[in-house]
């Protein structure tokens, strides 16, 4: 027995409807494990061994390395950590994205050769993958969610709103 056209339809919509669920429930989190865990292991490596991280950073030219070391050990964790966690995950976002920009301008850009160029690449799309955290949010496992619910509609500009009322601005 072949399903009917109405059941065919209805199959394809409940597929439809679990993947963009899954898409929307599943890969924000995933997405913000991936970004911050690069970050929360480099601040841990970093804690291990300041010393040898403020060399490092001598190396490299960075002002003050000995209490940069310290600074960065904060920002590495504490916003690898939020940005996991969804806590702030905005404002997480945007202080990691600066220090992909700095890192990657600062650091892997002046050397030149072809290895460094690629953690210069490196840092660009970890912070193409911020720019979408401040766009779109952490997603619905987060802290954030639970603190500051969001707005039903945020604004009448938005890009939900203007395809329900089926036109432009």
């Amino acid at each position: 027995m072949s399903a009917t056209p109405t059941q065919s339809r209805l199959t394809t919509e409940i597929t439809e409807r679990s993947q963009f669920i899954v898409s929307k429930v599943f890969l924000p989190p995933l997405a913000r494990l991936l970004m911050s865990s690069l970050f929360v292991w480099d601040g841990i490596v970093q804690l291990r061994n300041p010393g040898g991280t403020a060399q490092y950073f001598a190396s490299v030219h960075v002002p003050a390395p000995d209490i940069a070391v310290w600074i960065s050990i904060l920002v590495h964790l504490l916003g690898g950590l939020a940005l996991l966690a969804g806590f702030y995950s905005r404002w997480a976002a945007a202080l990691l994205a600066l220090v992909c920009l700095g890192t990657a301008f600062g650091v892997h850009l002046p050397a030149g050769d072809p290895s460094n160029m690629i953690n210069f690449y490196k840092n660009l799309v970890m912070t193409g993958g911020f720019l979408y955290v401040i766009a779109f949010g952490p997603g619905v496992f987060s802290l954030d969610r639970e603190a500051v619910p969001a707005p039903a509609e945020s604004h009448l500009a938005s890009p939900a709103a203007l395809f329900r009322r089926g036109g432009s601005p």
